[in-house]
């Protein structure tokens, strides 16, 4: 009797605390020896040797950060202000670190334009 067990595709999804971000290279190295697609939560991860993040744009996150603070000085109560999220997310792609895990593919369903 011949069994055939599935093909599971493997990949990391690194979720973002103190401890991760400081072994981020092990992770990053890790994912290279073991071929392994990673997705992030930060675009800084990204430039800093991971593969791929998807998360809000921190710069408008940051802006609008400022101007919550700039009415909270100019006199507004914190508990009358509404909560904002974020309205704009970034994907972000590295491609010298795609190239270096070798050919692949990306799903016609999954297939998006990369915005850095």
């Amino acid at each position: 009797m011949d069994i055939q067990l599935p093909v599971l595709d493997d990949a990391i999804l690194m979720v973002s605390d103190v401890l991760t971000n400081l072994n981020r290279r092990r992770v990053y190295e890790f994912a290279a020896m073991h071929r392994l697609p990673a997705i992030y939560e930060f675009d800084f991860l990204v430039r800093d040797g991971g593969l791929m993040s998807y998360g809000p744009d921190m710069d408008e996150s940051f802006d609008r950060v400022a101007a919550l603070v700039d009415r909270i000085l100019k006199g507004a109560n914190p508990a009358e202000l509404p909560f904002e999220q974020p309205t704009r997310f970034r994907f972000v792609l590295n491609l010298r670190t795609a190239k270096a895990l070798g050919p692949w593919t990306c799903r016609p369903r999954c297939s998006c334009r990369p915005t850095r």
